[in-house]
């Protein structure tokens, strides 16, 4: 590599949550093992290190820490207002001191798109922003056309009266309910976030956790309104730690003994996500309809854990556990099918792994996520009010025609995933495109700073 190239030193700042700092780590990884002469600065708050610090990671990334932005994040789902008053306000200046001490001098800030004054900080210190959009393009393209919204008389505080009604204009986003486009998405977030036309101008890389060959609609429709280039880096799943042996964990044994106990396809994989929580009572309901199906279960149920297995039965016909390394236990050939709360994550890595998902979105964009699942890809059936029992039985029924056609179309999608993260697809591509990119355009900044 050229000079200019080896002093490439990249500070990237996630959102302080699990479901926005897993991808950006995971394309930092890497963007680390294919470009060993870039350098980065991985931004923790001191909470976050300690739950994510011990993970193995390329020798050229390191962790740096910021305070805390509540006493304790673990606990922000219940005071989430206030978290994300805290985000937007109390992690600027600390971030700023980083890339002050920082030796070498930053030459590019990979921010998380929520962290709108990261954009400012860039621009002031003459730090060139490469933004990172950790949830479906076509999310993006909502937030993004926000403004053409409001114009249509489609403002958030008129959801209670214009919620029902479709959206047909945004580029890229097929005709959609406001409602699943908004989701659960408080006032102040989206005004947090009705200005990220302005400031995404002011950024020079847009990288996207999403497979082009999947959202090619969205991502061309999106191009021609930004000056900047597009990277489709998904999935941004941990997809290339597959390959290296099984950590030892004992939790991790005793699930992969049990799956290999059972028959190909025939496992329902359930989790509700890392973050929010459903009510007591959903749970009982979601338990009793899957012991009612007769169906082989694995859930991953975390603090629920001890109530469920008072409520279902063990053995070989399904088990209960805190936690499991989902995308291996996606990928075991036992588990053919996975209950989801629609996170954009979980939902990489049920794509990767080919499988058909129940829908079950709880809040923020995992209702439109389920209706991308659903009513898009159609790859997917929403869990409703309905008959819980009878759905999953249905599901997992490996000679019910609608089921054989969702495993159809869900192992087309997986082909495109898998196609998008070899040596030419568009993945693949667009990381060494981004690479080459940032590492010719490094200017020396020290003297700036």
């Amino acid at each position: 590599m050229d000079s200019q190239a080896s002093t490439c030193h990249v500070v990237a700042m996630p959102y302080p949550g699990r479901g926005h700092i897993n991808p950006m780590m995971n394309l930092c990884k890497m963007l680390a093992s294919q470009a060993p002469h870039v350098a980065i600065t991985f931004v923790l708050t001191e909470e976050w290190l300690g739950l994510v610090g011990s993970d193995q990671k390329p020798s050229n990334i390191s962790f740096t820490t910021i305070p805390n932005v509540l006493p304790s994040e673990r606990v922000r789902a219940q005071h989430f207002s206030e978290f994300i008053e805290a985000v937007f306000t109390k992690m600027e200046a600390p971030f700023d001191e980083v890339l002050h001490r920082l030796c070498p001098p930053p030459t590019l800030i990979m921010a998380d798109a929520f962290l709108s004054w990261a954009v400012v900080i860039g621009n002031r210190r003459n730090i060139p922003v490469a933004s990172f959009w950790p949830t479906a393009a076509s999310n993006f393209s909502f937030f993004y056309h926000l403004q053409l919204v409001a114009q249509n008389g489609h403002l958030p505080q008129n959801l209670s009266v214009k919620g029902d009604e479709t959206v047909d204009y945004i580029p890229g986003i097929p005709p959609t309910r406001l409602t699943d486009l908004v989701g659960g998405r408080s006032e102040q977030l989206m005004q947090r976030l009705s200005s990220m036309a302005d400031w995404v101008h002011r950024t020079k890389y847009l990288l996207l956790s999403s497979v082009y060959e999947i959202e090619s609609h969205t991502v061309d429709a999106l191009q021609p309104s930004l000056s900047f280039p597009i990277y489709t880096v998904g999935p941004s799943i941990p997809y290339f730690e597959l390959k290296d042996n099984p950590r030892s964990n004992s939790d991790l044994d005793y699930i992969t003994k049990w799956l290999d106990r059972q028959q190909g396809s025939s496992v329902l994989y359930v989790s509700l996500g890392s973050f929010l929580s459903v009510s007591s009572s959903k749970v009982d309901e979601i338990a009793t309809g899957l012991r009612n199906s007769n169906a082989r279960f694995l859930w991953v149920a975390r603090d629920e854990t001890s109530q469920l297995k008072e409520l279902l039965p063990g053995g070989d016909l399904g088990i209960v556990v805190p936690w499991c390394d989902q995308l291996r236990a996606l990928t075991h050939p036992s588990v053919g099918g996975f209950w989801t709360h629609c996170g954009w994550n979980s939902i990489q890595e049920g794509v990767y792994a080919g499988l058909p998902f129940l829908a079950y979105p709880i809040a923020m964009d995992q209702g439109y996520n389920c209706k991308i699942i659903v009513d898009d890809w159609k790859v997917g059936w929403r869990v409703g009010k309905g008959d819980i029992a009878g759905l999953v039985r249905n599901f997992m029924d490996l000679r019910d025609s609608e089921s054989i056609e969702l495993r159809r179309r869900a192992k087309h999608l997986r082909e495109l995933c898998h196609h998008a993260i070899g040596p030419d697809g568009s993945s693949r591509t667009s990381i060494c495109t981004f690479i080459r990119d940032i590492s010719s355009s490094v200017v020396n900044i020290q003297d700036i700073n």
